[in-house]
């Protein structure tokens, strides 16, 4: 069973906004993401059913997942693929990223957890005896 780390009103309460009409369907694929990229290479205890047993873990949990929610909001690219190819052309096949003319593929390379997702998982808060963050590398 798929867990959801984040409500509509963690979503209110974190963001100051009213939640989207389609924000419960949106925290739950937010909190599959994080949980297949930083969530799973963490160390932290858990309850039977998988969520951190800690209260202060948890809310960073519910933190994390809203400040990734807020990202995709503030891109617009839940999927990754905004900017992923500067020029298309269709006959004989010519495709272009951005990362072609700089020799840095930036963030042609798809999903990327979001930098406020990550902040909150780094707050003092999160003591090492509570939560060890694990390395997250993007290859």
């Amino acid at each position: 069973m798929a867990r959801t780390y984040a409500t509509s009103a963690d979503y209110e309460q974190f963001t100051g906004q009213t939640p989207p009409s389609d924000i419960d369907a949106t925290l739950g694929r937010a909190s599959r993401f994080l949980e297949s990229r930083v969530f799973r290479l963490c160390w932290y205890e858990v309850d039977e059913d998988g969520y951190p047993s800690n209260a202060v873990v948890a809310q960073a949990f519910a933190d994390a997942v809203c400040a990734q929610v807020q990202g995709w909001g503030e891109t617009g690219d839940e999927l990754g693929t905004a900017g992923r190819w500067g020029s298309v052309k269709i006959g004989s096949v010519a495709l272009s990223g951005p990362g072609s003319s700089s020799g840095n593929p930036g963030s042609a390379s798809g999903r990327e957890v979001a930098e406020a997702a990550l902040e909150v998982l780094r707050g003092p808060d999160l003591t090492p005896d509570l939560f060890r963050l694990g390395e997250v590398v993007q290859c």
